[in-house]
């Protein structure tokens, strides 16, 4: 076994704290709203709460603990996880189709993203109703959500020592509740039969219907794939053991208290909080609160990195990427920070009470679920797994997550619609964002660079021409040295000649391993022309000065070159070269003649390329030697275009 692998499935008590208190926070508070979400409104029998426990049950053991914590974390790349990490391992040896259900499953992961804090938070605020009942929640939960979202920009790398010993608290407390709740009418345990399951759905009026209330049980259960390179597969696989059971005596501490008063109808009450000691109900609200809090920041840091590796993917536009603290992997996106903290303002404004979020919560994650089982039937397949084993675990997933999806689509015109479109608006970005770099890619014209060495060379002595840099940069996307960019070649030769003393192509491959960085270099023509390959994994962000800087300083540390500028009078007093970065900003031209759907992919791709960095910031370049040209993009010039000439009237001459 590898030693990364060895890591990976260590166990220890710190990385049990770790996975405890920010693996589990989204799973690990929706006791506050789920059996609430099945109930209210309906009056309470055996079969309904019964059978609601034991759907609860089953779904933890299906979805969550065999499909998640047995079978998904086996897709580790390099240690990590995630819907896009898992789409990395798979996609080299099968067709470029699985790129869509990655897309889907990212978009609407996002998208659930954007109810997750609001329903939590609010859930857990609403334990204030019971001492004021007549309390308005709305702008105590928006002031929490904006302290969340404010002190994003300053890291966690303090207080993430806190959420372990608090969520520990929590889990602990909520095991320990349900317990004792239990005693209150221990025939609940007779849910542990799938039976009750069964008689829910088929006898029960519109049974099937309520597993959308069922499903918001296991919401959380991506992020114990998601968080994999944080914990390691070990940590998360022990410490699931433990939350697991917490949350099931909570479940069923909370179906005791029910079944005690069949017959009635559960309207605003929380079973939640019912099965608090009044003397405790006031430290279960304040624990409740942190507990959704650090669910929440939980949540938005799984953004920002869901959102870098779509970057590194070409799934979404270039965004600024600060790194608040020097934990590996954590990284902020202030675009990203600031467009889920309106979200968030605006759900919370529009629904008002958590009652109201529960329809918009689920419906979305259903669909990133789905889609991590394609991706992972597609894993299997790559690990040679028997071909009947593949078949029938993705038979069973897929057809229990699309009864969850089924089920929740009666949630769409209560709520679930805004959680739909967020996800679909999400996926268009990142599919014509795709489309876009992909065509633009396909439109670049390459020049053979050997050929057009000696021109480099010359041009490099020709003292008739003015000398544009020491050190001239240019980044290329040919991915070897045989050849290069037409359009660089005319940067350098045609638009105003470029001389330099030295040549520099860099060329920046994105890795499917997540944090490797590597380098090489080819000596083109000695003192006149380099190649620089880097191989960067897809969580690494390309600062590419920093980088340049370090390979520059590691050949002079080895002799290859000499960084003295070559002008006479500075270079006896060894002053340095200057180096300068060439860009190119590319626009559609004029000269187009395309069809419907590449004219509306282009022309949204560059609307949307206005959200995005500029070049040299995308590539964490310095402003002050970066020369950025435009330049147009061709892909298909007008075809029959007939210009006749005429000849000029002849006129006498009256002069």
């Amino acid at each position: 076994m590898s030693s990364s692998h060895s890591s990976l499935n260590k166990v220890s008590p710190q990385g049990l704290l770790v996975a405890i208190g920010i693996v589990f926070g989204d799973i690990g508070t929706s006791p506050l709203y789920t059996l609430a979400a099945v109930m209210r409104g309906k009056e309470l029998t055996e079969t309904l709460v019964l059978g609601t426990l034991s759907c609860v049950i089953w779904t933890l053991t299906l979805q969550t603990t065999i499909k998640y914590v047995v079978i998904t974390l086996r897709a580790d790349n390099k240690g990590e996880g995630g819907i896009f990490s898992l789409y990395t391992l798979v996609r080299r040896f099968t067709g470029g189709w699985l790129k869509y259900p990655a897309i889907i499953g990212g978009s609407f992961l996002l998208a659930d993203g954007l109810i997750t804090p609001p329903i939590s938070v609010s859930s857990a605020i609403e334990g204030l109703l019971i001492f004021y009942p007549h309390l308005d929640t709305v702008p105590i939960v928006i002031a929490i959500l904006i302290a969340l979202f404010v002190s994003q920009q300053f890291g966690t790398q303090f207080l993430g020592k806190l959420f372990g010993p608090i969520m520990l608290i929590w889990f602990s407390f909520i095991g320990a509740i349900g317990f004792w709740a239990l005693f209150g009418h221990l025939g609940v345990l007779r849910a542990l039969n799938p039976a009750w399951a069964i008689r829910l759905l088929t006898v029960y009026p519109g049974g099937f219907w309520l597993l959308g209330g069922v499903f918001l049980c296991t919401t959380g259960a991506e992020a114990l794939y998601s968080d994999m390179g944080h914990c390691g597969r070990g940590n998360i696989r022990v410490s699931w053991g433990y939350v697991k059971l917490m949350l099931l005596l909570s479940y069923a501490g909370q179906s005791a208290w029910l079944m005690q008063h069949l017959g009635q109808r559960l309207s605003e009450t929380s079973p939640f909080y019912s099965i608090v000691p009044a003397w405790l109900t006031v430290f279960s609200i304040g624990l409740a609160t942190v507990a959704t809090i650090i669910a929440s920041q939980a949540l938005i840091s799984g953004a920002f990195t869901l959102v870098g590796e779509a970057m590194r993917l070409n799934f979404w536009p270039r965004q600024r990427v600060v790194y608040p603290s020097s934990e590996r992997g954590q990284l902020y996106v202030p675009y990203v920070n600031w467009g889920l903290m309106v979200g968030c303002i605006l759900i919370v404004l529009h629904f008002r009470e958590s009652k109201n979020m529960e329809a918009a919560f689920g419906l979305a994650v259903t669909l990133t679920m789905l889609m991590s089982t394609v991706l992972m039937s597609m894993f299997l397949r790559v690990k040679r797994v028997n071909p009947i084993l593949i078949v029938l675990i993705t038979g069973v997933f897929l057809t229990v997550e699309s009864t969850f999806l089924i089920a929740n689509l009666v949630k769409f015109e209560e709520g679930g619609w805004i959680s739909i479109t967020l996800g679909l608006l999400l996926m268009a970005l990142m599919f014509f964002w795709y489309r876009g770099e992909a065509i633009k890619a396909e439109s670049i014209r390459y020049d053979s660079l050997p050929d057009n060495l000696h021109l480099l060379k010359q041009l490099s002595i020709d003292e008739s021409i003015p000398k544009y840099a020491t050190h001239l940069v240019y980044l290329t996307t040919a991915e070897d040295t045989r050849k290069i960019e037409a359009e660089t070649l005319y940067s350098i030769l045609n638009r105003a000649p470029k001389r330099a003393d030295i040549y520099w192509l860099l060329h920046i491959c994105v890795e499917d391993e997540p944090y490797v960085m590597r380098y090489k270099v080819e000596t083109l023509a000695e003192e006149d022309v380099y190649f620089i390959t880097f191989y960067l994994g897809f969580r690494v962000q390309p600062r590419i000065n920093l980088l340049f800087r370090m390979v520059v300083e590691d050949m002079v540390k080895n002799k290859e070159i000499t960084l003295e500028t070559r002008y006479r009078s500075l270079n006896t007093h060894r002053v340095p070269g200057d180096f300068r970065f060439v860009l190119f900003r590319t626009f559609l031209s004029y000269e187009n003649a395309l069809s419907v759907s590449d004219k509306l992919i282009m022309n949204v791709y560059f609307l949307i390329k206005n959200i995005s960095l500029p070049p040299q910031a995308a590539y964490g370049l310095d402003t002050s030697n970066v020369v950025v040209e435009d330049v147009p993009i061709v892909l298909a010039r007008p075809a029959n275009l007939r210009l006749t000439r005429i000849k000029p009237k002849e006129e006498p001459y009256t002069g």
